[in-house]
């Protein structure tokens, strides 16, 4: 059973303090508890087993009330649909039931400094050793690096790209809170660093080669999805805001809402959203039926999204004038996460390429 009220309720409340000091640990707890961890994960191992509408709904709540909040469950269900699509029986009986439990709180460790919308040039080391696999290298902004019991990490193998999860605990592992960047400043992050840290062999997920293009891809389509459904969320927030805003700011002798370019303004952000949302729900039919087309409708879900949350919340800013501006405004925070969204799970520059090779794929048959 997934219960929400209870954390939009405390989102409402403390985000902007959660964007100063990060996403705390009671929040975290508490969405385990409510079944947030383990939302589209199968009954079996403990997860509330929603289809995509449902889940892309919740990224839409979560998204209106607070993107990191958001990115926790983001970032969690990617490596839990990473395990459960391309785990073996035995790492899925071992692993989910405690990601989705919440016991164990996941990250994905990618993103390097050299390697960031090219996954393939990672150069974090996996060295075969008897039964073990030593990992070295170091991976930078790590979405609630700062907590997570374990990585998602990939990295480079004598046979390919792997992907292989790594224990915090584990010596060799050293962990960094980075500093807070323009968004997502409530998402924990760290800069986590892997010295000659020994694991089994048995953690490795999928054969290597299969790391990027198999395991990784299944994890960054799941977080695609659940960005594209908060960006709605988090611009459907910020068209709110700035209507009630407009309706009650009183400016040369008449709301603001009676100005002709304001009413213009937030009637572009109203076909905006609805747009957004409609390419979501495409991709959600996508995906509950297992169309092929699932893949591109989500990238340009994600697109759609990404750029009207971007789009929405700073006319919202605009519209808001100084008090968008205020160190604890929530159409301010939506502003700077936004951006980060364009950015995420594929850069837009990346998505329009993907889409272009899908019209032409179109055109050429």
């Amino acid at each position: 059973m997934i219960e929400v009220d209870d954390l939009v309720q405390a989102a409402a409340r403390d985000a902007a303090r959660w964007d100063r000091d990060g996403l705390p640990d009671e929040m975290i707890e508490l969405a385990a508890r409510n079944g947030l961890l383990g939302a589209d994960r199968p009954a079996c191992f403990g997860g509330a087993e929603l289809d995509a509408r449902e889940l892309g709904r919740l990224a839409a709540t979560l998204g209106h009330a607070c993107t990191s909040l958001r990115s926790l469950v983001t970032v969690h269900g990617m490596v839990a649909a990473a395990v459960d699509r391309w785990g073996t029986a035995a790492q899925r009986e071992a692993w989910l039931p405690r990601l989705t439990g919440g016991e164990v709180i996941a990250a994905l460790a990618a993103t390097e400094a050299g390697a960031g919308t090219e996954l393939s040039a990672v150069a974090t080391a996996f060295e075969p050793e008897g039964t073990d696999i030593l990992v070295s290298g170091t991976k930078l902004w790590v979405t609630f690096g700062q907590r997570a019991d374990v990585y998602l990490v990939l990295g480079r193998a004598p046979g390919g790209l792997c992907a292989a999860l790594v224990d915090r605990d584990r010596p060799g592992v050293g962990v960094e809170p980075a500093e807070s960047g323009l968004g997502l400043r409530g998402a924990r992050l760290a800069t986590v660093r892997f010295d000659r840290v020994r694991i089994p062999a048995t953690q490795l997920i999928a054969p290597p080669g299969f790391g990027l293009s198999h395991v990784l891809g299944t994890a960054l389509d799941h977080g695609r999805y659940t960005v594209a459904w908060g960006g709605v969320g988090l611009a459907r927030a910020c068209l709110g805001d700035a209507a009630a805003h407009a309706a009650t700011r009183v400016q040369g002798g008449a709301a603001l809402a009676e100005h002709q370019l304001i009413r213009a303004t937030l009637g572009r952000c109203w076909a905006d959203v609805e747009g957004a949302q409609a390419l979501c729900e495409r991709a959600a039919d996508a995906r509950i039926t297992g169309s092929p087309q699932a893949l591109i409708f989500t990238i340009a879900a994600k697109y759609a999204a990404a750029g009207v949350a971007a789009a929405v919340s700073e006319r919202a800013v605009q519209v808001l004038g100084a008090a968008g501006c205020a160190p604890d405004s929530r159409i301010g925070r939506f502003y700077r996460d936004a951006k980060v969204m364009q950015i995420i799970e594929g850069a837009q520059e990346v998505a329009e390429v993907a889409m272009g090779e899908h019209v032409m794929r179109g055109a050429r048959s």
